[in-house]
């Protein structure tokens, strides 16, 4: 009986609400892990997290049966769940609309260094940077006004 083979390595990339410094260190990992289970339980395969204090990067191997957006939609609906339950932040919720950026598996490495380097990465280039670059590498069009909040980093 055939099967169905795939490997697709997406980079997942999201913001908090009005892109408030709301994910703390003192929660930061307990949050990674928590996102970390939610996308084991869709059965995909996590390579990197990070959360900083206003967005989070993610490198994961999705399935072709699973589409992109209704793991993002699982991910940032229960995540925002457990920030409130846990009592980290009461007003926290995610922004709407995700960035979604494919690698080769000869990338795949090279991407999980640049999340886990999330913090000394944003001492030289703010989000707004960040996001605009991978949205001009990957030759997305887009209009200015309907990308995240940004404020002055």
């Amino acid at each position: 009986m055939p099967n169905t083979y795939s490997q697709l390595y997406i980079q997942i990339v999201f913001a908090v609400k009005g892109r408030r410094n709301f994910v703390k260190e003192n929660f930061r990992e307990e949050l990674q892990m928590y996102i970390a289970g939610i996308i084991r339980e869709k059965k995909q395969k996590l390579y990197a997290i990070y959360c900083m204090p206003d967005h989070t990067h993610i490198l994961v191997s999705i399935k072709p049966d699973i589409a992109i957006s209704d793991l993002v939609r699982d991910i940032k609906s229960n995540s925002s769940s457990f920030i409130k339950e846990k009592k980290f932040v009461n007003e926290f919720a995610w922004q709407l609309g995700f960035g979604a950026f494919s690698y080769s598996k000869s990338q795949a490495q090279n991407v999980v260094n640049y999340i886990l380097n999330q913090p000394e990465h944003h001492k030289k280039k703010t989000f707004r940077e960040e996001y605009i670059e991978f949205l001009e590498k990957f030759g997305i069009e887009y209009e200015p006004k309907y990308l995240f909040e940004f404020y002055e980093d």
